[in-house]
C-alpha cells in the first residue's frame, strides 16, 4: 500500500518508481486505491490532503504569516531595540513617569508594520488574480467525466488523459497508449523523441535506467504525438523530477542583472549602514562621553541607513508594471520579467504566426510535372489527418483544402491508420502508415512530407505521368530548382513521397523512411500581418533588434523580410553554425538578423551566444520546439493559446498574438525598470547624504545633531513618501531605448550628489548654530546655562529636522529626471502630492501641540522662510551639477 510521503523525503521515491513500472496497470490503480473511471471529487480532497498538493510547497502566504512578517523586519526590530535601550538606558535612570517617547516608537513599528502587511497582501491579491488570467490545464477524469482542470488541482489516483502539445502534470503510470511519443529535454536534455507504450515493462536491463522506463512518464515531460491515459502515483515536490529541478536550473539561467543589482545595492546600503552607525557611536562616545546616549543614537542612525522600504518599493513597482501591462493585453507570471523587459534589447521569434497571419493557405497541390492533381492532396490529407502530433497551421490548411475538394468520409473509410512516425527537427519530415481496406485489400501504405532537402535525402524513385522512375541526379536537380522558384515567390514548398509495404505492423520507425518515391509539392502561403511592418519599425524605434529564428528555409524567410522592411542581406542556415568556435558564433549572432533551418539546440546556442555577448534577450515562442530557446532567454514570451510547455515556460504571456502588445509591454518595463532605479539613486543619494551630515555634526557639534526619535521619524516620513514612487512616469527620452544597470556607476553617483544635500545640511548647521539659534536665545551655545544649552540643542534639531526632511523630499523631484525640475520636468501628481505631504507632516508635528511628544522646540515662523531659500538654492545647485554630470555620462536615470 503507498503511505503519504514523508515530508522530509527526497524528492521522488525510485524503488516506488521501479515496483511501479514492473506491476501490472490493475495492480497499480490497486496500490493507489484508484480506478480507471477516475476520483470523485471528494476522494481527490482526501487525497490531497494525505499525499499533498501538485506544487512545490512554498512559504505560508496567509494573511496572519503576511501580518508576522510585517513586523519582523530590520527596521522594526530596531525599532523595539532602541525602545528598550530607551527605557533601561534613559527612563528607568531618570526615574521618569512619562514614556511618551516610548509610545510614541511603539506607534511608528505598528504604523511601519501595518504599511508593509498592506502593501503585501495587496501584492499577493495582485499576483494570484494576474495567474488567473492564464493557466496550464490537464485532462482529469473526475465525478465520471473528462474535466479540463488546472495541473496544481491533479492528485495522486487522478487519472490523466494526454495528447500532442499536453505537458505531463505528474508523475503517471501509463494504462493505455496509442503511438504515444514524448520530448523529455526538460527533465534530461535529450532532444530525440521517445516512445512510451503502457503494456511494455522495463527490461532487467533497464532497471537502473529509470528515465528509459517504457510505462512510466515523468512530471515536465512533453507529449511530441500520439495519445495516453495514465494514473498518477506521485505529485508536487514528491515527483522524480518535479518542479523543484526544474525551477532550480531556471533560477541559475535567469539570473539577470536585475538579480544581480538588487543585492549588490542591498549589500551596499547595509555596508554604508554599518560603516557609519560604527562612526557615529565612536565620535560620539569620544567627544560626548557619554557612551548610551552614543549606543542609543549609533542605533537609531543604523535604522534611518537600513533600505526599509526597498523589498516593499521594488515589488509595488513591479506589480502595477504587471497590472498596466494586464490591462494592454500581457499577463506576467514572473514579476521580475516586468523590469526585464524595459532592459531587452533583442527580441528572437519565429515568423509564423508572429509576422504572419497565422492562418496558412494551401495554394497549390502540384505532381512533379507541375500539374495540380487531386492525388496528391489525396495522400496529403492522410498525412495530416492521421498523424497525432500537434497539428500546425499547414495540417490544417491541408484539412481544409481536402474537405473542400475532395470526399474526405469515403478516404477516411477506405484508409484505417496503422502506425506514425512523428515529426522531428533533425528530420523535418513526418510520416503516416495506413492500411487500404478496399482495392489493394489492406495494403500497407507509408507517406512522408516534408522539407525538400530531407526527402530527397530518403528518396529513390519519382512519379511521372503515372511511371516510376528512378531519382537521377538530373531530376533531383531540376526539383530543387523548382521548388526554390516557388521559394522567391514567397511560398513555402513541402515535397511529398510515399512507400508501399514498408515493414511488418508495429515495426514502424524512422528507418522505413527510405527507398520512397516522391509523388508532389505542396506550396503554402503564409501572408504578413498587416501590423507586421509597424510593429517592427516601432520596436526598432525603441532599440530593440528583432532576430527571426525559424525552421523555414531561406528563400521563404527572405521574401517574408523583404515585405515586412527587415534587413535580409545577411542569411544564416543550420549548416553554416555548424562547428562554429564560440568567438566565431559570437561574432555571427552579430552580423545576421535571420536564422534558418533550425533546429530547438540551435536557437538555445544562439540565444546563449547572444547573452554572452551582453544582450539581454527576449524570445517569443508558442510551440514544443520553442520550450529549450525560452528557458534559454532572459524573458520568455509566449501566447494564450500556446502549447502547455511553452506557457509553463513563459515568464510573460500574451493574450494576442501581435507584436504591438509586445512593443507596448516593453514600454512599459521601461517605465518599471526606470522607476526602480530612480528610487535606488534617490535612496542612495539620501542615505549618503544623511550618513555624512551625521558624521560631519557629530564630528563638529556638542550636542546630537537630532534625537534619536527624531532621526528615526525623520526616516519613517520620508520612507512613506517613497511608496509614491512607482506611480511616477519616465520621459518618452527615457522609454525610447533600452535600460540596462550600472551598477558601477552608482556609488559615484550617490558620492556627487549626496555631498550636495550634506552641503545644504553643513550651510544649515552653521546658520542654526551660529546665527539663529543663539538669536533666539540670547547667546552662544558655550554662554548658556545648562538648561538653556538644552533649549539651544532642542531649537537645532527642530531646525535641521524640518531643513532636512523637505531636501530629502526635494531630492526625489530633482533627480527623476535630467531636466530642470517643476519647470523642464515634472513627477506624476502623486508623487507630488505625496512628497508634499510628507514635507507638510513633518513640519506641522514641529509647530503642532504633540510638537513636545517629539522633544521639538518652538521655532518662529519666519524660519520657514529659511527653509524655502534653501529650498530653492538647492534646486539650483543640484541642477547645475546634474548638467556637469550630463556632460560625461548619457543617463542620470
Amino acid at each position: 500500500m503507498l503511505k503519504a510521503p514523508n515530508k522530509n523525503k527526497l524528492s521522488g521515491d525510485l524503488r516506488l518508481v521501479k515496483r511501479i513500472a514492473q506491476e501490472t496497470r490493475v495492480e497499480t490503480l490497486a496500490r493507489l486505491h484508484a480506478s480507471a473511471e477516475g476520483l470523485s471529487t471528494k476522494q481527490a480532497n482526501i487525497n490531497r490532503e494525505e499525499y499533498g498538493a501538485n506544487e512545490i510547497v512554498q512559504p505560508n502566504t496567509s494573511k496572519l504569516h503576511f501580518f508576522v512578517k510585517s513586523f519582523l523586519t530590520p527596521f522594526t526590530i530596531t525599532l523595539f531595540v532602541l525602545a528598550v535601550l530607551l527605557i533601561v538606558l534613559d527612563v528607568i535612570p531618570s526615574d521618569q513617569n512619562s514614556v511618551s517617547t516610548i509610545i510614541i516608537i511603539l506607534i511608528m513599528v505598528i504604523l511601519a508594520g501595518v504599511i508593509r502587511f498592506f502593501q503585501n497582501l495587496k501584492t499577493s491579491d495582485a499576483i494570484e488574480k494576474l495567474l488567473e488570467m492564464v493557466s496550464v490545464t490537464t485532462n482529469v477524469k473526475r465525478d465520471g467525466e473528462d474535466q479540463e482542470l488546472p495541473t496544481n488541482e491533479v492528485v495522486v489516483g487522478d487519472i490523466i488523459h494526454l495528447s500532442a502539445g499536453d505537458m505531463v502534470p505528474a508523475d503517471m503510470r501509463l494504462l493505455r497508449s496509442k503511438d504515444l511519443f514524448c520530448l523529455t529535454s526538460s527533465i534530461d536534455g535529450e532532444f530525440e523523441p521517445k516512445e512510451k507504450i503502457a503494456t511494455k515493462v522495463p527490461r532487467f536491463a533497464q532497471a537502473d535506467n529509470y528515465l528509459s522506463y517504457p510505462n512510466i512518464l515523468y512530471e515536465g515531460t512533453t507529449i511530441l504525438s500520439g495519445s495516453g491515459v495514465g494514473v498518477v502515483f506521485a505529485t508536487g515536490t514528491h515527483t522524480m523530477f518535479g518542479r523543484m529541478l526544474r525551477d532550480e536550473n531556471r533560477k541559475k539561467i535567469r539570473e539577470t542583472t536585475f538579480n544581480i543589482g538588487i543585492k549588490s545595492i542591498t549589500k551596499l546600503l547595509l555596508i554604508m549602514m554599518l560603516i557609519v552607525s560604527i562612526l557615529i557611536f565612536v565620535i560620539n562616545s569620544l567627544i560626548k562621553k557619554n557612551l548610551d546616549l552614543a549606543l542609543v543614537f549609533a542605533i537609531a542612525t543604523g535604522a534611518t541607513l537600513l533600505p526599509e522600504m526597498l523589498p516593499t518599493i521594488v515589488t509595488a513597482n513591479l506589480v502595477r508594471g504587471s497590472k498596466e501591462m494586464a490591462k494592454h493585453g500581457s499577463v506576467v507570471k514572473k514579476l521580475n520579467s516586468v523590469q526585464n523587459f524595459g532592459s531587452a534589447d533583442v527580441l528572437c521569434t519565429d515568423k509564423t504566426g508572429i509576422l504572419t497571419q497565422d492562418k496558412v493557405m494551401l495554394e497549390r497541390h502540384y505532381d512533379l510535372t507541375m500539374q495540380e492533381t487531386k492525388k496528391i492532396l489525396k495522400l496529403a490529407y492522410l498525412n495530416s489527418y492521421y498523424q497525432t502530433g500537434m497539428q500546425d497551421l499547414i495540417d490544417e490548411a491541408i484539412i481544409d483544402a481536402a474537405g473542400d475538394e475532395l470526399d474526405v468520409d469515403d478516404i477516411q473509410r477506405d484508409y484505417n491508420k496503422i502506425d506514425e512516425i512523428p515529426f522531428d527537427y533533425t528530420r523535418r519530415r513526418m510520416s503516416v502508415v495506413v492500411a487500404n481496406s478496399d482495392r489493394e485489400h489492406g495494403e500497407h501504405l507509408l507517406v512522408t512530407k516534408g522539407a525538400a532537402e530531407e526527402m530527397l535525402k530518403v528518396s529513390t524513385k519519382v512519379e511521372l505521368n503515372g511511371q516510376i522512375l528512378p531519382l537521377t541526379d538530373v531530376r533531383k536537380k531540376l526539383i530543387l530548382e523548382q521548388v526554390e522558384d516557388m521559394n522567391d515567390d514567397g511560398m513555402r514548398v513541402l515535397l511529398l513521397g510515399y512507400r508501399r509495404n514498408p515493414a511488418p505492423v508495429g515495426e514502424f520507425s524512422v528507418k522505413d523512411e527510405n527507398n520512397l518515391t516522391l509523388v508532389g509539392f505542396l506550396t503554402f502561403l503564409d501572408p504578413p500581418k498587416e501590423s507586421a511592418r509597424v510593429s517592427l519599425a516601432k520596436l526598432k524605434r525603441d532599440g530593440i533588434t528583432v532576430k527571426i529564428l525559424t525552421e523555414d528555409n531561406e528563400a521563404v524567410t527572405r521574401a517574408l523580410g523583404l515585405q515586412v522592411g527587415l534587413n535580409v542581406d545577411v542569411v544564416y542556415s543550420a549548416d553554416d553554425l555548424k562547428d562554429k568556435t564560440s568567438v566565431e558564433l559570437a561574432q555571427m549572432v552579430e552580423d545576421c538578423n535571420i536564422f534558418v533551418e533550425l533546429t530547438p539546440e540551435l536557437k538555445t546556442k544562439i540565444i546563449q551566444a547572444l547573452r554572452k555577448n551582453g544582450h539581454v534577450v527576449s524570445y517569443m515562442g508558442d510551440k514544443i520546439n520553442d520550450a529549450p530557446a525560452m528557458r534559454a532567454s532572459n524573458v520568455a514570451v509566449s501566447v494564450d493559446h500556446a502549447v502547455d510547455i511553452a506557457k509553463e515556460s513563459a515568464d510573460v504571456i500574451l493574450l494576442h498574438k501581435d507584436l504591438l502588445v509586445l512593443e507596448e509591454s516593453i514600454r512599459i518595463g521601461r517605465n518599471i525598470l526606470g522607476n526602480i532605479m530612480k528610487y535606488f539613486k534617490i535612496l542612495l543619494t539620501s542615505n549618503f547624504g544623511m550618513a555624512l551630515s551625521l558624521i560631519i555634526a557629530s564630528l563638529c557639534l556638542p550636542f546630537l545633531p537630532l534625537s534619536p526619535f527624531q532621526l528615526v521619524v525623520l526616516n519613517l516620513i520620508f520612507a512613506i513618501s517613497c511608496l509614491a514612487i512607482p506611480y511616477d512616469k519616465m520621459s518618452s527620452e527615457y522609454l525610447d531605448k533600452p535600460r540596462n544597470w550600472r551598477i558601477k556607476q552608482l556609488p559615484k553617483f550617490m558620492v556627487i550628489f549626496g555631498s550636495v544635500s550634506t552641503l545644504f545640511d553643513v550651510i544649515t548647521f552653521a546658520a542654526l548654530f551660529f546665527v539663529i539659534c543663539p538669536y533666539l536665545m540670547g547667546g552662544n551655545y558655550n554662554e548658556l546655562s545648562l538648561n538653556s544649552k538644552n533649549a539651544f540643542a532642542a531649537l537645532f534639531n527642530t531646525g535641521w529636522f524640518i531643513e532636512t526632511l523637505w531636501l530629502q523630499e526635494l531630492i526625489i523631484h530633482v533627480l527623476r529626471d535630467g531636466k530642470f525640475p517643476f519647470i523642464k520636468q515634472h513627477a506624476t501628481s502623486t508623487v507630488i502630492l505625496a512628497t508634499m505631504i510628507a514635507g507638510l507632516i513633518g513640519t506641522m508635528l514641529a509647530y503642532s501641540n504633540l510638537s513636545g511628544l517629539f522633544h521639538f522646540a518652538e521655532l518662529p515662523s519666519s524660519y520657514l522662510w529659511f527653509v524655502l531659500i534653501m529650498m530653492v538654492l538647492y534646486i539650483l545647485v543640484a541642477s547645475i551639477v546634474k548638467y556637469f554630470y550630463l556632460k560625461k555620462k548619457k543617463f542620470l536615470i
